[in-house]
């Protein structure tokens, strides 16, 4: 691994044996490390359960519906997604998979894809669905389970000032744009800029639930 180690080839007698997607901890990836196929594979499982839904659905209600899809589809589109999610443009994938599942709700056909996410309180995976998995880890590593060891990756930045959410975190600079794709770096923008009630929330649950009405003031 590495952008200057030669490629080596490996032989199994006198059979050369060839490159091949591999599947290790769960994601499929190649011999660059490039995990496009595990998006398009998810996709593809998703779109047949989706199917199966639209031809077997009693009702295309939202009582219906709705309970359906974090059951049978979201497990599939988010295997092992904080993994790849940021690594890969597969993304839109499975946000055409979600705008394909939000189009069978009755009464919201007329409704533009941002508008149908918002009525059914569902989240884009371009972007707000990831970030909001990293501010539930944030909250975790500063407040809660991982406390000690949030410790080791975050600064809290200390002020004088009444305002702001009072759990700010340091951010530093980097000339590399592939350090600040880490968690530790793409995190802290939007951890900062989350209002104090919502950072200052005594669970996880409270967290989460008051997460979604901040979310929306962030995009």
């Amino acid at each position: 691994m590495g952008r200057d180690n030669p490629k080596h080839k490996y032989r199994q007698g006198g059979e050369r044996i060839e490159s091949s997607p591999e599947k290790d901890l769960g994601v499929l990836d190649d011999e660059k490390l490039n995990m496009t196929l595990q998006c398009v594979l998810a996709a593809q499982k998703t779109n047949r359960i989706l199917g199966c839904i639209k031809r077997n659905a009693a009702s295309s209600s939202r009582e219906v519906i709705l309970p359906l899809y974090p059951t049978l589809l979201r497990p599939h589109l988010e295997s092992c997604i904080q993994l790849w999610s940021l690594h890969t443009k597969g993304m839109d994938l499975l946000e055409q998979v979600q705008k394909r599942s939000t189009k069978m709700f009755w009464g919201l056909e007329q409704l533009s894809h941002e508008e149908r996410l918002k009525e059914l309180k569902l989240w884009s995976y371009s972007a707000q669905r990831w970030l909001r998995w990293d501010l539930i880890a944030a909250f975790l590593y500063v407040n809660v389970t991982y406390k000690k060891a949030g410790e080791g990756y975050f600064t809290r930045a200390w002020s004088d000032r009444t305002r702001g959410n009072g759990f700010k975190l340091k951010e530093d600079r980097f000339r590399s744009d592939l350090r600040n794709k880490f968690f530790t770096m793409r995190v802290l923008r939007h951890w900062n800029s989350l209002p104090r009630e919502v950072v200052a929330a005594c669970s996880l649950e409270v967290f989460k639930a008051s997460l979604y009405g901040a979310l929306g003031n962030l995009f």
